[in-house]
């Protein structure tokens, strides 16, 4: 659930020496294999391999492929994802409903849940799906876009369950996880607008993708118990570091990263009734991460503006308004003016057209992978030259 915005994407992190090219819809085809192996219908295993593959499409690969053995493997071989779990209404209001999740696996459910809410969204304007019960759904962004390419505006945000990771400014035990939201709209002509990011300054996978590479991470990202700005990304993963919100320290906005991070908890958690990071009886004693991202809360909204004024003049001003952006003069001739999405919608073109680049670290995990689980490895296509 990464931060869509420059100047920082995970491809720029991780090194591209000798990464192999490989076709999108081989890709496509080799996850939705292993999916289907994990005991997922060909139609859910297809959406699922879809939400997966949009981090290494769009370059945010830090929540791509890269999760497959890290993340969602494993959540099913500890039993922590149903396969076949078939989500449930537990309330139908017409515009906005209540869903158990039942453990489905949250590729594929919360793209359910978001087609779900454009349907209500086209008879009622709005439509909320508030989803309990559920597991991790890869970038919120690929669920959210479900809608603008319906032309509707679409509205994520997630919990993580009962995970705690981020402090709060000044405090000193963990509390809650990076909390992300993703806001998805039509932008006419232009590529659509797509806000995807976590409330922290960046998400865990990103730290992580830095100290598999053996880089450091920018300052800001994280800091030691003291408030000392840390560079080493594995710092993390030791517990000598702790992420920070959004704003950075308190005296630089770090608050309203934080209240962000509570609203997300507020709409995911609080209202759906799922799993909550501040829970008393569940707090650990020294502090550092802990819990497990188990009952994770959605709220995915869509809303229709055609059901509320004419669509013509809605996709006329989305068109006029993102073109504006677009039109800004920069301060760099040679860094335009772009906006969340945009780099992303480019980058998606260049790979389909291209091959989508993996490490040969990834490429490696996914035929030992496709080995085991007997299906056909991705094909490579090229070897990128540098």
């Amino acid at each position: 659930m990464p931060l869509s915005s420059p100047p920082l994407l995970p491809a720029q992190l991780t090194p591209r020496q000798g990464s192999r090219l490989v076709d999108y819809d081989d890709l496509l085809r080799f996850t939705a294999d292993v999916f289907r192996r994990c005991g997922l219908t060909s139609a859910r295993a297809a959406v699922a391999a879809e939400a997966l593959c949009y981090g290494d499409l769009t370059g945010m690969d830090s929540h791509g492929l890269t999760n497959l053995t890290r993340l969602y493997l494993p959540l099913f071989e500890q039993g922590r994802v149903d396969a076949a779990a078939e989500p449930m209404l537990t309330t139908d209001a017409g515009a906005a409903v209540r869903q158990d999740a039942r453990g489905a696996l949250g590729l594929w459910s919360a793209a359910a849940a978001m087609d779900l809410a454009v349907e209500r969204a086209g008879r009622f304007g709005i439509g909320l799906v508030s989803v309990h019960g559920a597991t991790h759904l890869g970038c919120a962004g690929y669920h959210a876009a479900r809608a603008a390419h319906r032309g509707m505006v679409g509205i994520v945000a997630s919990n993580c369950g009962r995970q705690r990771i981020a402090r709060p400014p000044g405090g000193l035990r963990t509390l809650l996880g990076t909390n992300p939201l993703s806001i998805a709209a039509p932008a006419g002509a232009h590529h659509p607008f797509v806000l995807d990011m976590s409330t922290t300054v960046a998400p865990t996978g990103r730290v992580r993708a830095a100290a598999r590479a053996g880089q450091p991470v920018p300052a800001g990202w994280l800091a030691d118990d003291a408030g000392r700005t840390v560079t080493d990304a594995a710092a993390f993963d030791r517990g000598e570091a702790h992420l920070r919100w959004l704003g950075g320290a308190a005296e630089t906005g770090g608050f309203k990263g934080f209240g962000l991070g509570l609203a997300v908890e507020v709409l995911a958690a609080l209202v759906s009734g799922s799993g909550r990071g501040p829970e008393p009886a569940a707090l650990d004693a020294d502090g550092g991460p802990s819990g497990r991202d188990d009952d994770i809360g959605f709220f995915v909204a869509a809303v229709a503006p055609g059901v509320l004024r004419p669509e013509g003049e809605v996709a006329a001003d989305a068109a006029s308004l993102f073109g504006t952006v677009l039109d800004c003069p920069p301060a760099d001739p040679a860094a335009p003016v772009r906006y969340p999405g945009w780099a992303e919608a480019e980058r998606a073109a260049r790979h389909r057209a291209d091959g989508v680049p993996l490490s040969a670290a990834l490429f490696g995990e996914l035929t030992d992978v496709a080995e085991r689980f007997d299906v056909a490895a991705p094909v490579v296509r090229a070897e990128e030259a540098h």
